[in-house]
């Protein structure tokens, strides 16, 4: 890992938090992320499965967390489960934990090694009552690969077919959308490296530059701040391609007159930022770019001041809705007829912002919590209006990162410039 231990309480709290919501006598198992072939003989950067590396803070490959608050034997309530190092591997693959080292990123005290797992696995089973196992449940899950989650659960149901089985993904949704003073700060460091991002790109976009030449700035500053990398892959739509809300082809020049869409995100400490700024390529927001600009960042801060607790996310965007309307009809986009003739199904305002505003952030970019219940202190949220205007080849959003508090929210994201004026007096210089 590039970036510093963290503080091991993290995830000591959190598997305090996911053991007081097990049934009594009950071990949970989580197994790691498979390591994903490629092509001939390469593979995908790993990746650690986030409900694994929430629970642990490790991103090793096959790795296991087994927690069993109930085992008479104290020894076993908390059991972190590695791959044992082997020198030629290592000769090749470069170096993996050992057990002391797992204990202070941890705080789990008990490492079993994975090739001795089975013996101690099969009497810990015996003892439960219950079986906790985790799954990937995200609502906008596509892929039809059977990871290796699913497929150990497919394998404990053949090994010990009379025991109760229940889903820890149920509880790792709830849990892991509700952060932590300690995880906020993680956040924050990530947010922070790409806050000072956008100030290098302030100074080094001009007319002429390519997107990918911004996207490499990005990386290499990510990386000279030891960020593991990006959190996603980096969106910079220059002109007419700012419309295409996922757009990474990130191939094409820059010109004078254009507006530049950037959004990306550092990750750091196995968390996530998400930003995005729009910005004049030349320096200077023409009359119009500042007016749908500012009706952009007017929509951002009155979507902010709506995310306090006890609204649902259903509410908010509902609300979100019936501001764009009216601020888009001031800015002559929407005629009185539109918003009169809309219907709840297809509003107005769809036209020119056919996305949601917030989604939850945090292990994930787009994290685990609900969409349904009422927000809690705690939750982080993305606050990310656009407004995309095919008739004028232009492209609109603002991103900031936002974390519930008891009576509103705290804006993680306030130092980074935001309004045109902040913008055109930074590129200046």
């Amino acid at each position: 890992m590039k970036y510093l231990p963290l503080n091991p309480q993290i995830f000591v709290q959190n598997r305090q938090r996911f053991a007081k919501e097990l049934l009594p006598n009950s071990i949970a198992i989580f197994v790691s992320n498979d390591e994903v072939p490629s092509n001939g003989d390469a593979l995908y950067t790993f990746k650690q499965n986030s409900d694994l590396f929430w629970l642990s803070g490790i991103v090793q490959e096959d790795s296991m967390v087994v927690i069993f608050p109930d085992h008479p034997d104290p020894k076993y309530r908390e059991v972190l489960v590695l791959v044992r190092p082997n020198e030629l591997k290592e000769k090749w693959d470069g170096k993996r934990l050992r057990a002391d080292e797992a204990k202070k990123l941890s705080g789990i005290e008990t490492i079993v090694w994975l090739d001795s797992v089975d013996g101690l696995l099969q009497p810990w089973i015996h003892l439960a009552n219950n079986i906790y196992l985790d799954s990937n449940e995200n609502d906008r899950k596509a892929s039809l690969v059977q990871t290796r989650e699913y497929r150990f659960i497919s394998d404990m149901h053949q090994r010990y077919p009379l025991h109760h089985y229940l889903r820890a993904a149920k509880i790792m949704k709830q849990l892991r959308a509700v952060k932590t003073a300690l995880e906020v700060e993680v956040l924050q460091q990530a947010i922070d490296i790409t806050h000072n991002t956008f100030e290098r790109l302030l100074k080094f976009i001009r007319p002429g530059v390519m997107e990918y030449e911004i996207e490499a700035e990005i990386f290499h500053s990510f990386l000279s701040q030891r960020a593991t990398g990006a959190a996603y892959n980096s969106i910079i739509a220059s002109g007419d391609r700012a419309r295409t809300l996922h757009y990474i082809s990130n191939n094409q020049e820059c010109k004078s007159g254009e507006l530049i869409l950037m959004d990306f995100g550092a990750e750091y400490g196995g968390y996530c930022a998400d930003l995005t700024r729009t910005i004049p390529v030349n320096g200077k927001f023409t009359r119009r770019q500042k007016r749908v600009y500012d009706a952009c960042l007017h929509l951002h801060n009155f979507a902010k001041s709506l995310l306090k607790p006890g609204i649902t996310i259903a509410d908010y965007h509902k609300k979100v809705g019936q501001e764009a309307d009216d601020i888009f009809l001031k800015i002559g986009l929407l005629k009185k007829s539109d918003i009169k003739n809309a219907t709840p199904e297809n509003p107005a305002y769809f036209k020119y912002m056919y996305h949601g505003i917030s989604h939850h952030l945090g292990i994930d970019v787009h994290d685990l919590g609900t969409r349904t219940e009422p927000i809690k202190p705690g939750m982080v949220f993305t606050v990310e209006p656009g407004i995309y205007i095919e008739e004028e080849q232009m492209g609109v959003r603002i991103e900031n990162n936002v974390w519930i508090t008891r009576n509103g929210n705290k804006d993680l994201m306030a130092k980074i410039p935001i309004t045109t004026e902040e913008i055109e007096a930074a590129m200046k210089k």
